[in-house]
């Protein structure tokens, strides 16, 4: 996501003045040439003519000269002269419009900052719930004005009892009535508010999200898998250079992880999402690894088993070598979009606290992965917990999202991985612009 709200700078606008009668310019120059062509001199019988009229004139222009002048001597205080009409009432003039300093025009009827047409997304998961409010910028580009993100853990416990629990449900609700009271304190063109796997996979989803609307006064809409996959795809879109071939993107969530095979070999549409080839959402993410295996005492032996867990299930994805004729080109690699891999770049970084602006968009070698990987693997709860990438609300789900990233590389060895701190929220944000037409005059004009 671009937060820079700097549009493409249009031509420049020049003043024009009207130029004196008697003006030397190019325009000049043209009269002149044009009265040159019928003779340039007047004909001698035509001198005593020309004389008078000019004499006639010099007595209209004095006769004028000399009223007005004696006017002004006479009349005080805005009284007419003696004998003089009484002017009849003239409007006051309007003021000058304010002068515009240093302000770029924008190409197109582009509002001011203040009336750009505002869009939201708000994105229920597993683990967080989470709201963007944003505003059009460059082509294919926004800027935040507003967000929210809280952990909520909706899907606690919803692998052992196929049910939402009622104090994750409260904790999911108390969190979106903050979003609500975001959404109706502005004035939002339009907006998408999606719930996932927790409320897919529960039998109580439906009933939930009748109390949410209720309660916190929004209707969300469950989404399918593929379409999670699309929008996890539409938001990294930026992240993907022009001379890739191929990208393995996968979104590790809290009770699902989604992948998609992107072929860019042959001509490159507008939409990354339109080069999906093949894609999957398999049945476990953070949290349900976590509570099946255990986070806070994860053994080498523990995380083998996860690792594998997660390979079994891969291996029954049909799709899986859609990018068999990319895998060892160096313009192929892996785009990992969850609090996983931002965590393991927070890491990597040795950050002493979180930096979106350092993380989102960093490429991370094959070695420097394993290496991350091995560490966080060497720490024990506590040291998870005192890590500031990690902390308290991180440190018993980071292992299992480190076994499903081992075993997506296991499937699709890559020398690199791009990290993006983004994704389903700045995918509907991008949909909603997109159709809205927002961007569809961008460039004309210039």
């Amino acid at each position: 996501m671009e937060d820079h709200d700097t549009g493409a700078r249009a031509p420049e606008v020049g003043v024009s003045r009207a130029s004196p009668p008697d003006s030397a310019g190019p325009s000049a120059g043209r009269h002149h040439d044009r009265h040159a062509g019928q003779g340039g001199r007047h004909a001698p019988g035509d001198a005593q003519q020309q004389k008078g009229k000019t004499r006639k004139r010099r007595k209209r222009r004095r006769g004028r000269k000399v009223f007005a002048r004696d006017d002004n001597q006479v009349a005080t205080a805005g009284q007419p002269a003696p004998g003089a009409r009484a002017p009849a009432a003239q409007p006051a003039p309007a003021p000058p419009p304010p002068a515009v300093q240093g302000r770029p025009m924008q190409s197109g009827p582009r509002p001011p900052q203040h009336e750009l047409p505002v869009f939201a997304a708000l994105d229920l998961g597993t683990n967080n719930c989470r709201l963007l409010v944003a505003v059009p910028t460059r082509h294919g580009q926004f800027r935040v004005i507003d967000a929210f993100s809280r952990i909520v853990r909706l899907g606690e416990g919803l692998t052992a009892t196929g049910r939402l629990g009622q104090a994750a449900m409260d904790r999911a609700v108390e969190a979106l009535k903050v979003c609500g009271e975001k959404l109706r304190n502005r004035k939002i063109r339009k907006a998408r508010l999606i719930a996932t796997e927790a409320c897919r996979a529960a039998e109580n989803g439906v009933e939930f999200l009748e109390r949410v609307e209720r309660e916190a006064g929004l209707k969300l809409e469950i989404i399918d898998r593929q379409t999670e996959a699309r929008l996890a795809v539409s938001g990294c879109g930026s992240l993907v250079e022009r001379d890739t071939q191929g990208v393995v993107l996968f979104d590790i969530g809290g009770g699902s992880s989604e992948i998609a095979l992107i072929d860019l070999t042959g001509h490159r549409s507008a939409r990354l999402a339109n080069h999906i080839v093949s894609w999957t959402s398999l049945p476990v993410g953070v949290v349900s690894l976590a509570e099946r295996f255990g986070g806070r005492t994860v053994t080498r032996q523990t995380f083998t088993a996860m690792v594998e867990d997660v390979a079994a299930r891969l291996k029954s994805f049909d799709g899986r070598d859609r990018l068999a004729h990319v895998l060892a080109s160096p313009k192929f690699h892996l785009l990992g979009t969850s609090g996983t891999v931002t965590t393991l770049a927070g890491v990597h970084l040795d950050l002493e606290r979180y930096d979106r602006r350092r993380v989102d968009g960093l490429w991370m070698d094959r070695q420097s992965v394993d290496r991350m990987v091995e560490k966080l693997v060497g720490w024990d709860f506590q040291q998870r917990v005192a890590n500031p990438c990690i902390g308290a609300d991180r440190a018993d789900l980071v292992l299992a999202g480190c076994a499903i990233l081992e075993a997506i590389r296991g499937v699709w060895p890559s020398e690199r991985l791009r990290v993006a701190d983004r994704g389903l929220r700045e995918g509907i944000l991008s949909e909603l612009m997109a159709d809205d037409g927002v961007w569809r005059n961008e460039g004309r004009g210039r």
